[in-house]
């Protein structure tokens, strides 16, 4: 599986982006798909995640009620709708593929990602 994530850049606190993340390669909907983020010297932590179906989601409890995970299976592709965003929100965001049965929230459950995409909150 391939990963290509974009949709980052610089945004306004309050503001909203979109991160899109396409596949290819392979099967697309029969794999568990999240995103990650990192600030430099930091940890990757997991941000948000979706079941195969798209009917489960999962989120880190800092993005939860502004962040929205969605998936459209036809089009292999995951998407991210941040919305308030916040200077904390800054990090490289990166798209994940697992074939676990259902969404996990540890890195080394993930084995495909993509390049990440740079997201910038100004106050």
């Amino acid at each position: 599986v391939q990963l290509q994530a974009s949709g980052g850049g610089l945004v306004q606190a309050g503001g909203s982006l979109r991160l899109s993340c396409v596949a290819s390669g392979r099967t697309f909907s029969d794999r568990v798909m999240a995103w990650f983020r990192q600030d430099p010297g930091k940890e990757r932590d997991f941000v948000a995640g979706i079941s195969y179906s798209g009917r489960a989601t999962n989120y880190a409890d800092s993005v939860k009620g502004r962040f929205t995970i969605s998936r459209d299976n036809a089009r292999k592709a995951v998407y991210l709708q941040m919305n308030s965003l916040q200077r904390e929100d800054t990090a490289v965001y990166y798209c994940a593929s697992s074939d676990r049965p259902w969404v996990t929230l540890g890195r080394s459950d993930y084995d495909f990602w993509g390049q990440g995409t740079l997201v910038t909150v100004s106050s």
